[in-house]
């Protein structure tokens, strides 16, 4: 009892302190809205909550969910949405790419404020040279499609780990992987010049610190890292990290291209004995991270700039493989926080507030697609439902669960109905492992999902 007395008293002390530190300016911050989790609440309860009770202007979202593009509408919520890793190669071509934008895009906007879209996740990092070599090609697609859409204020870009950079310290030496730098990133840096869109990349100090270097990683007091060749001293990670990427860009000729941070994080909860992982560090990483992207310092090779942020993530998904995977979130699914960073508008009072559906169904269960299935994949679970003798009469023109015309919601649908059919297996809900089981409501307006 006395341990968790002190250990209650040090948190709050801390959160006195950061959010202290927060509480003289507006301060932005965007979010990473993850879903590999079966027990988040509806996208409707989401959007209400991030617009009403947070500071949070922006997320990004690893797929193009219609329910959660439905929910930001109108909220002012800036949403960046993704192509799926698997849809890369097709979308290379124009009419796949049209068709892309038809289905995930034009049903929503501008209703729903679409701020950009990620071609793929971390593309260069699953080594496969074939996707590899695609990917710019689908990224000007995607553009392409856009304008003729006549679509002018989405920009295209792709994430990246720093995974990227063979070489990032010091800073100054950073470049970017042999033959992939001419080959992948020079036209890549090229069109986001020429469409004015940034290069996306996600710096993880927790995946780079040692037990030497914890309190760097962390944004505490310390010696910091010296660069001979700059004669700049670093006294965070984050920093480093993304001046190695400016370093590599350079490199190139294209320091002028914008940087946008699409994942960066720390976890709350880790393995027994793991070094660093804890909810103290995770409060100073986040907090200080909020703090120094708004102040607008920038860093020592990019000094006065404020670099669009965006935390992984807003809430622990149960569904991540191991421990700290499933503990990043700002929030529970019940929307108490984690902790408080300085995003929520009024820290002294926070409550789940109403939702116009049920968080969970107690009981119920639904089948639905993960958010990595690709639209060709569900294209094909698509066929092989209504083939199977499922009622497909309502994702058919003029059914009730018709819109929004997109493959993804209409692959929900009967993947729905062919698992409550088959008796609740979770096997039924496999298709290919792109399936997942879930406790949250699909349903929506008068669109009913079995259970």
């Amino acid at each position: 009892m006395t341990t968790y007395h002190f250990n209650a008293l040090r948190l709050i002390s801390l959160f006195i302190f950061y959010t202290h530190q927060l509480s003289t300016a507006e301060y932005t911050i965007g979010v990473n809205y993850g879903t590999v989790a079966d027990n988040l609440p509806p996208p409707s309860q989401v959007a209400v909550f991030i617009k009403e009770q947070t500071t949070i202007d922006r997320v990004k979202i690893f797929d193009a969910n219609p329910d959660i593009l439905r929910a930001f509408a109108n909220t002012g919520v800036l949403v960046t949405i993704s192509v799926a890793n698997g849809d890369i190669v097709s979308i290379s071509k124009l009419p796949a790419a049209q068709t892309w934008v038809a289905n995930n895009v034009l049903p929503f906007y501008p209703d729903t404020k679409i701020h950009r879209i990620a071609v793929g996740n971390e593309i260069l990092a699953t080594g496969d040279k074939y996707l590899i070599a695609h990917l710019v090609p689908a990224m000007r697609s995607m553009n392409e499609a856009l304008k003729l859409a006549q679509i002018t204020d989405i920009q295209v870009s792709t994430p990246h780990s720093l995974g990227i950079l063979p070489i990032s310290q010091p800073p100054s030496a950073g470049r970017f992987r042999r033959g992939y730098d001419h080959v992948i990133f020079e036209p890549m840096l090229e069109f986001h010049r020429q469409t004015k869109t940034p290069f996306m990349v996600c710096p993880y100090p927790y995946f780079g610190f040692s037990e030497e270097t914890l309190d760097y990683a962390l944004f505490k007091p310390n010696s910091g890292i010296f660069d001979k060749a700059t004669g700049l001293n670093y006294t965070n990670m984050f920093d480093g990290q993304l001046d190695a990427v400016y370093s590599a860009m350079k490199r190139l000729g294209y320091d002028d291209v914008d940087i946008v941070v699409a994942e960066t994080g720390w976890p709350s909860v880790g393995d027994p004995n793991q070094v660093g992982v804890s909810l103290d560090n995770a409060v100073s990483y986040n907090a200080n991270l909020v703090k120094h992207v708004n102040s607008g310092v920038g860093t020592p090779l990019m000094p006065n700039r404020t670099f669009e942020t965006y935390i992984f993530s807003l809430f622990n998904e149960n569904l991540k493989p191991g421990t700290p995977e499933r503990n990043f979130g700002l929030f529970q699914p019940d929307f108490s926080p984690v902790y408080d960073v300085g995003i929520l508008r009024n820290s002294q009072s926070v409550t789940p507030i109403a939702a116009p559906s049920p968080i969970i169904d107690e009981g119920k269960k639904w089948c639905v697609p993960k958010v990595d299935a690709s639209d060709a994949a569900l294209q094909n679970n698509l066929d092989f439902v209504c083939a199977s003798g499922v009622d497909c009469k309502p994702i058919q023109d003029g059914g009730i669960c018709f819109e929004p015309n997109n493959i993804r919601s209409h692959a929900s649908y009967a993947m729905n109905a062919y698992y409550q059919a088959n008796g609740h297996n979770d096997f039924d809900c496999d298709f290919m492992d792109t399936g997942i089981v879930t406790t949250s409501n699909p349903s929506y307006e008068e669109c009913t999902y079995d259970a």
